[in-house]
């Protein structure tokens, strides 16, 4: 930002400096050829015809160095067949006035001839600056040419003299523009120092919030890092909970298994592939969740509900194709999560619905209460049965991890409860109910659309 505002300064300085020095050069020149003009037309004004046809002053001219030789002030009267009269500060040198050399046709008559400027050379070492006009005096039919000449030594000094100035005022001017937007930087920016500061201290006092106030510049960043803080600490609860509860789903089974060992029970064989069937399922159930949030935490998933629907159908009228299986509602919605967790989550809900219900199973997609269904946040999937459904007071309990209603069928009762976690990882829920069409179990799926 500094280096931006150097830049930019000194670029902006640059040409205004370089428009303005020329703008006072110019007014500078235009100032001393206003004195040549006066001059030249002052030497005009004052001159006659004399009985000889020869030009003479009848005032003295006012400016003393015109008499004072080599005074880089000179005059010359120039006119076809007469020798040049020159003022005294010529001496014995002669202008070279550019009419003479080329020979220019006849001027206006009177004093309209335009007045001509020209910087000349002629002299060593004493650049000129030249105003000349022609013109046909009164009483005369000879063209005039009538030269004031000045030593541009004095506009240079003063030339110079405006750059140096600019030069320096607006050098003073860059520096302190720069030093004052290096302030203004610093001083902004020291909020985010402060920022900064604030969260150091949460690593070196083990603080999980930023409560330190500061200004409302920065606050939003605040409420950010603090975000930020609370969902990593919910991940790593997330974490701690998800590795406690595998560890303690693992510890019975094992415990089994130990015992049974211990005991050299006869039925040891039937014991191992029972419990490590249990444990294969909740090994199933934890990775499932993780893949889950790790899938949530690469990007925004698009998936067809209806695709998903139908492939897990398939599936599940190969396990109980005595049952019957229906799908309506919109083909066309997406859903924001991942193909392989939406497959987990209507498989365990529609196999449920078919081991447990009594032979019927209706599936409804975009199944809402509303005018438009398309225009809510969440798709409402509905997957009903006809089979004796779940008390009002044990639909609550139903979604604990083992939890089972009916232990006459195999399972492990970690269906309901992969569904709830995987669909909260993607922001939806999933509730129970009674199903009106069919009398049994209603399962309400509510998914983020895409």
């Amino acid at each position: 930002m500094g280096l931006i505002a150097a830049a930019w300064i000194t670029v902006l300085l640059l040409g205004g400096g370089i428009a303005l020095e020329r703008t006072l050069t110019r007014q500078v020149e235009a100032n001393f050829d206003e004195q040549l003009e006066y001059q030249l037309t002052a030497m005009i004004a004052s001159a006659e015809i004399d009985s000889f046809g020869e030009v003479w002053f009848y005032r003295t001219l006012g400016d003393q160095r015109f008499l004072e030789p080599g005074s880089g002030l000179y005059w010359q009267i120039s006119g076809e067949g007469y020798e040049p009269y020159p003022s005294r500060s010529l001496w014995d040198r002669t202008l070279t006035l550019r009419a003479d050399e080329e020979n220019i046709g006849e001027p206006a008559q009177g004093f309209e001839g335009d007045v001509r400027f020209y910087n000349s050379a002629q002299f060593d070492g004493e650049p000129l600056r030249i105003a000349e006009r022609t013109v046909i005096l009164p009483g005369s039919d000879t063209r005039w040419t009538f030269a004031v000449a000045s030593a541009t030594e004095q506009i240079d000094d003063q030339i110079q003299q405006v750059r140096l100035i600019l030069i320096w005022s607006f050098a003073v001017l860059g520096l302190g523009l720069i030093v004052m937007a290096l302030l203004q930087i610093r001083y902004g920016l020291s909020p985010l120092r402060r920022v900064r500061a604030a969260i150091q201290k949460l690593r070196t006092t083990g603080d999980n919030r930023i409560t330190e106030p500061l200004p409302a510049e920065v606050q939003p960043l605040v409420e950010e890092v603090n975000a930020l803080l609370e969902h990593s600490e919910r991940q790593a609860e997330e974490a701690r909970t998800h590795a406690g509860n595998l560890a303690h789903a693992l510890k019975t089974p094992l415990t089994v298994l130990t015992n049974a060992a211990t005991a050299r029970d006869p039925d040891l064989n039937q014991a191992v592939f029972r419990e490590t069937r249990t444990m294969q399922r909740h090994v199933d159930h934890h990775l499932a969740r993780a893949r889950a949030v790790g899938r949530r935490a690469v990007g925004q998933a698009r998936t067809n509900v209806r695709a998903s629907a139908e492939a897990v159908r398939r599936a599940v009228e190969r396990l109980y194709p005595e049952g019957r299986l229906d799908i309506a509602g919109n083909r066309e919605v997406m859903v924001a999560i991942e193909r392989q967790d939406l497959d987990e989550i209507l498989g365990n809900l529609i196999e449920n619905a078919a081991k447990y219900g009594g032979g019927s199973v209706f599936v409804t997609i975009d199944a809402e209460d509303t005018e438009d269904a398309s225009q809510s946040e969440l798709c409402h999937i509905w997957v009903e049965d006809d089979g004796a459904g779940i008390p009002e007071a044990e639909r609550k309990r139903i979604f604990d991890r083992g939890a089972r209603l009916d232990t006459g069928k195999p399972g492990t009762g970690l269906g309901l409860a992969i569904v709830r976690d995987v669909a909260e990882i993607y922001g939806g829920s999933v509730t129970l109910g009674e199903s009106e069409d069919l009398g049994g179990l209603l399962v309400d799926l509510r998914l983020p659309r895409a």
